[in-house]
């Protein structure tokens, strides 16, 4: 690890600065917004059900970065990839229901992805640093 890496590491002193934590908060945002025109018969069905999915996955990044080890830091991290995948699934299945447009769930879409392949990068960097 160089110096300028090492040094950015140790400016990570909580998981508020990590920048996939920020983007999954600005996705339960979006999902929030997009959930709050669903019909008032799915409150405890669909849209419970997409809100709890992504509220979970800057929730396990958090408990996750707050952890004593690497590996269970990795560990939190697949769960809350797991609920990414999650809430795309519910996304998809809310047009299927038409109780949103394809077009506002492909915003939210778009930010689960950008989520995922941060979560993925930092993943696969806490992979090289267990084993380097």
């Amino acid at each position: 690890m160089t110096t300028s890496e090492n040094e950015k590491s140790e400016a990570v002193m909580s998981y508020r600065d990590l920048v996939v934590w920020q983007k999954a908060m600005a996705l339960v945002s979006a999902i929030y917004k997009l959930t709050a025109s669903f019909p008032g018969s799915e409150r405890f069905g669909l849209t419970s059900q997409i809100q709890r999915a992504a509220v979970s996955v800057p929730s396990n990044i958090a408990e996750g970065q707050g952890r004593l080890s690497t590996k269970e830091f990795r560990q939190f991290l697949g769960i809350a990839r797991g609920s990414l995948k999650e809430l795309e699934t519910q996304l998809l299945i809310s047009i299927d229901l038409a109780y949103a447009g394809a077009e506002e769930v492909d915003e939210c879409l778009g930010l689960a992805d950008e989520v995922g392949r941060m979560l993925n990068a930092l993943i696969k960097a806490l992979e090289r640093k267990s084993s380097g």
